[in-house]
């Protein structure tokens, strides 16, 4: 199909509530997107003086098919559209990535509880302490209950499984080993329930008296218990200022907040329960440039209510409060609703408390952006550095920000492939690594399959329209390195750079130059080369060994009379392997569909099984 017979099927489409999905000519979903009336909205992509952006007009110029589905309402097109973007992550909706959730400091429920930290809280009768915004603070508090408390570090099912002897943290006075019977249960009962009450929020008593300890050491010339207990009190005073931000009032509900910068942005909702804030979600957006923030702000609840799951779902509170209002923001209001089995209120606050939390949420996601873009800059910063010192040391026209690295593989001539792996940025780019079957005879001949395999991604990857690599990387010397020059000059792409890596010396060997390159082996710029060469090694070396495992299975059961590749089929897949059906029984073989027990005593005997 093409962009003219979706035009013509434009005036058929319904007017009723939908979702459209657009494809391209591969028959992969572009773009997925919602309506009131199907029809209306569908041919608005088409109309000849539509203001369209740029990513829309490019979106348009990819159209080749288009699928409809007609649905009731249009909270069933807002719950099928999240649900399509979540299952084909189409490249022209906005993306939107989950961040870690915040870490928790949790008390187990055991005779002997442990205390260490987790991401995930789970109703399993433990104690929960956080989320804690500030890892390095969350840290110090832990370090803080192991400096005071002798809490044990092991994971034995106490009292049930018991060593022979206490383990390091003993001797080091860590634990007192109530693991072989040192410390009752009513002893370490004790000391937790000291923990729970200085996770809770109860901190300045103990703290006084570490006050009171490391002054006395401090007035002793003991400087070294002075530091401990300096550090001991530090670290209290973190935990408390962890606990106090954790109330923040307001019963329970959802706090969105969303801020952007550039083609990036974050989207954060804040948990508060009965008061309390108990963790935030945050979704990453990228390549918003012509996005509005209602748009934004659109994507990100729906997607963030309706396509994650049950889960999010059975944690909805009464009230979601939002920074701005949206055109489906009624819609997502029933949605919920719907889904709580009670009422879901969405608002827009003005004023008050409620729209301090929504400033807190905002906040919260300002925050998260400038960790997002300092993130990127420092590896922005890193991954330049490197690949502008590989530039210059291999004298190349332009910076290799996107590299290809080709490597082949056969077994004495037999089931040769060929490896493709792609980096953008000094890093590896795995959705678009390719691996391929080379189809000419070429045996051994490695210069001949590299040709092709040069030739075959190449054009392949002209005829998408992608952008081609900077630098073309060969695995091999200067005879693999001819035979990619010469497939790129055959397909008019000579200015394509090319670079060779040998792998006994490292030498890195260029187009018309008699001599290789030698790099340092502590060179960064080597240390990328030989990182994506040693990855297309592995990928091709992979691919290789599956096609072989694959003829060597194939072969042994081909042999046997009248077991021809269905019932081959079938056997591999009652049993898994050769290996397997070895271990069957004739009785077993023989229950497998399209065998008798004569045939099933012909395979066991062929494969060495005798006929018991």
């Amino acid at each position: 199909m093409s962009r003219s017979s979706v035009e013509d099927r434009l005036p058929t489409l319904s007017r009723r509530p939908g979702v459209y999905l657009f494809k391209d000519a591969r028959g992969e979903v572009i773009y997925v997107g919602k309506a009131k009336r199907l029809r209306d909205r569908v041919r608005s992509y088409f109309r000849a003086d539509s203001h369209h952006s740029i990513k829309t007009r490019e979106l348009v110029r990819r159209i080749a098919d288009l699928e409809t589905l007609v649905v009731g309402s249009e909270a069933e097109a807002l719950i099928l559209e999240a649900n399509l973007i979540k299952e084909h992550q189409p490249r022209f909706n906005l993306q939107l990535r989950d961040d870690k959730r915040y870490p928790y400091i949790k008390v187990t429920r055991e005779p002997f509880p442990r205390v260490f930290v987790t991401r995930k809280v789970r109703n399993d009768g433990g104690s929960y302490f956080g989320p804690y915004t500030s890892v390095g603070s969350m840290r110090q508090a832990l370090e803080v209950i192991k400096r005071l408390y002798t809490v044990r570090s092991c994971r034995y099912d106490l009292p049930k499984e018991t060593p022979e002897r206490p383990c390091l943290d003993y001797h080091i006075e860590r634990c007192k080993a109530p693991c072989v019977g040192y410390q009752s249960q009513e002893d370490y009962q004790a000391m937790i329930d000291e923990i729970l009450a200085i996770l809770g929020g109860d901190t300045e008593a103990l703290r006084r008296d570490a006050e009171t300890r490391m002054r006395t050491a401090a007035g002793e010339l003991d400087f070294e218990a002075a530091a401990r207990l300096r550090d001991v009190v530090r670290g209290l005073d973190s935990l408390s200022r962890e606990q106090r931000v954790q109330q923040v009032g307001g019963g329970s509900r959802d706090v969105v907040g969303l801020a952007r910068d550039g083609d990036i942005a974050v989207g954060v909702v804040l948990k508060i329960r009965d008061g309390i804030l108990l963790g935030r979600d945050t979704l990453r957006f990228s390549d918003i440039q012509d996005e509005s923030d209602e748009d934004l702000l659109t994507a990100f609840t729906s997607r963030f209510y309706l396509g994650r799951g049950d889960q999010v779902l059975r944690e909805l509170p009464r009230e979601v409060l939002l920074p701005s209002d949206f055109a489906d923001r009624e819609t997502l209001e029933k949605v919920l609703s719907e889904a709580a089995g009670r009422r879901v209120a969405t608002h827009v606050p003005q004023r008050g408390d409620k729209l301090r939390l929504v400033e807190l949420a905002g906040t919260n996601a300002r925050h998260g952006l400038e960790d997002r873009v300092a993130g990127l800059a420092v590896a922005g910063d890193r991954a330049d550095e490197t690949l502008f010192d590989l530039q210059e040391k291999l004298d190349l026209k332009v910076v290799p920000r996107l590299m290809v690295c080709f490597d082949i593989s056969h077994t004495q001539g037999t089931d040769t492939v060929a490896s493709a792996v792609v980096f953008e940025n000094g890093e590896p780019r795995k959705s678009d690594y390719r691996h391929m079957k080379i189809q000419g005879e070429w045996g051994n001949d490695d210069y001949a399959s590299m040709h092709e395999a040069v030739t075959r991604w190449f054009r392949r990857r002209r005829d998408e329209g992608r952008p081609l690599p900077d630098l073309c990387l060969i695995d091999g010397g200067k005879g693999q390195l001819g035979a990619a020059r010469m497939a790129l000059a055959d397909l008019g792409m000579a200015d394509v750079q090319l670079a060779a890596l040998a792998k006994r010396e490292e030498e890195v060997f260029l187009p018309g130059r008699s001599r290789p390159v030698l790099l340092d082996r502590r060179d960064r710029a080597l240390h990328v080369l030989q990182r994506i060469r040693n990855e297309a090694h592995r990928f091709a070396i992979t691919y290789n060994r599956k096609l072989r495992r694959k003829r060597t299975i194939r072969s042994e059961l081909a042999d046997i009379p009248g077991i021809g590749p269905g019932r081959q089929q079938a056997l591999l897949t009652r049993f898994g392997s050769v290996k397997g059906i070895r271990a069957a029984s004739v009785r077993e073989i023989a229950r497998v569909p399209g065998f008798s027990e004569t045939l099933a005593t012909r395979v066991a005997t062929w494969l060495g099984r005798g006929t018991s």
